[in-house]
């Protein structure tokens, strides 16, 4: 599945519009990771452990959106939008949305 940004796919036309598709992830912070991520910035430097959390929560989200498109017959998604927010008390989880139309291109 074609999965884009932009309003167009370069080279297919857009046959179908098939309506908006999200998905979205919501993914708890652990405890250790946090003592970790915590010392990390404490001495500088990136937290790998909190850049592979949102690396899975965004693939998660983009997954379900594209399930959700393949669901109604499309074949692309177009006009992707990501968005990231931070929930829950003190801020310990982590939320990604997808959100996009779902397209038939040929």
């Amino acid at each position: 599945m074609i999965v884009t940004t932009t309003p167009s796919i370069e080279g297919r036309k857009i046959t179908r519009y098939c309506g908006v598709v999200a998905g979205e992830a919501i993914l708890g912070a652990n405890l250790f990771k946090d003592l970790f991520a915590g010392i990390r910035d404490l001495v500088g430097g990136r937290s790998a452990t909190y850049e592979r959390e949102l690396q899975r929560a965004r693939e998660m989200a983009l997954a379900e959106m594209q399930e959700k498109a393949a669901a109604l017959g499309a074949n692309a998604v177009v006009g992707v939008d990501l968005d990231y927010e931070v929930l829950g008390q003190g801020n310990g989880m982590l939320m990604v949305s997808a959100s996009g139309t779902a397209v038939v291109a040929e």
